[in-house]
């Protein structure tokens, strides 16, 4: 019968095949000192860095945070606290210098004005999904402002605004990833990307941004079964409580409310049954959901899937250029 047990693994063992890929891809096919991994305070990247520190030890791991301008301040605190945990060197790299001069908070800015003219200092903002389940819906994102005083707002913005506002923050991720390959190259260094298999599937991260590096160890991982392996390997408490989040906006913003659209656990198992053709009857039975909810979510998989195929894919060439 379909369930949660469907993701169930042999933790131990699993913990053991991934930090030995680490090594072997590391050390024997790259050639690399060590790696190194921009810890934030979330799940995805603990796990990394903790399976990183037992495949290669913690002296061979840097850990870098990476904060900016509209980061919680809760990230830096946990990463903190996780890479001292293990034992890990890291460097606290602030990007919002760089960002500013890029002109990423300017034109950011600017594309919320175009929906909301009296956006100015001391205001914050998110960016949100309307429901999934409760009807057929146009993945329609929706603005979210906040006024010093604690007045919000919700709009839809223009499609320009939004791409305009989408294309400003990428420049967060572009920025982060081009330090990660500053330190990676002067220690000679692999670098680690951090996503799980419903973020890598569903296309939720930035190409070039948090989607670049040379390893995504833990990119075949469902997110249910990423917070198992994290409580087996060192991952402090906390961390493992926190929900996930986007940390990329200044209002506190989850994964769900913005890309999702349904909590993780759930959304595990619609892709698992999306992936493996389990009948919309049995998920729903184990979810508590109609048929027509699972439909829902199974067509919302399958479009963020098409649209994440430009994600994935590396640059293309007419034909083979280096001979295998």
């Amino acid at each position: 019968m379909f369930g949660p047990h469907v993701l169930d693994l042999d933790w131990t063992a699993e913990a053991a095949r991934i930090e030995e890929w680490i090594r072997r891809t590391v050390s024997e096919r790259f050639r690399r000192r060590g790696v190194v991994v921009a810890m934030s305070g979330g799940i995805d990247s603990s796990l990394c860095a903790a399976l990183a520190a037992r495949a290669l030890g913690p002296e061979r791991v840097l850990g870098l945070f990476l904060p900016e301008r509209d980061s919680s301040s809760d990230s830096l605190r946990l990463a903190t606290a996780l890479a001292e945990r293990l034992g890990v060197p890291h460097v606290v790299e602030e990007i919002a210098p760089v960002l500013e001069a890029a002109g990423c908070y300017a034109r950011q800015d600017e594309a919320i004005r175009e929906v909301f003219p009296e956006y100015g200092p001391g205001w914050k903002c998110k960016l949100t999904l309307p429901p999934l389940l409760d009807s057929d819906r146009l993945n329609v994102t929706h603005l979210t402002v906040e006024a010093p005083d604690g007045r919000r707002d919700t709009r839809r913005p223009s499609a320009k605004a939004y791409l305009q506002l989408v294309a400003a923050t990428n420049y967060k991720q572009r920025t982060r990833k081009m330090t990660e390959y500053y330190h990676a190259d002067r220690l000679n260094y692999a670098v680690v990307d951090t996503p799980n298999r419903l973020e890598f599937d569903q296309g939720f991260f930035v190409k070039l941004g948090d989607g670049a590096a040379d390893i995504k160890p833990i990119a075949h991982l469902y997110k249910t079964q990423v917070y198992a392996l994290a409580a087996r390997v060192g991952v402090i408490e906390e961390i493992l409580r926190r929900p996930p989040t986007t940390d990329t906006f200044s209002l506190p913003q989850t994964q769900e409310e913005f890309y999702f659209a349904l909590p993780y656990d759930k959304m595990d198992l619609c892709l698992y049954a999306a992936t493996h053709g389990v009948a919309a009857a049995d998920v729903g039975r184990a979810l508590d959901l109609t048929d027509e909810q699972v439909e829902r979510v199974f067509r919302d998989v399958r479009a963020k899937r098409r649209a994440a195929d430009y994600l994935r894919c590396p640059p293309l060439t007419v034909e083979p250029i280096v001979a295998e």
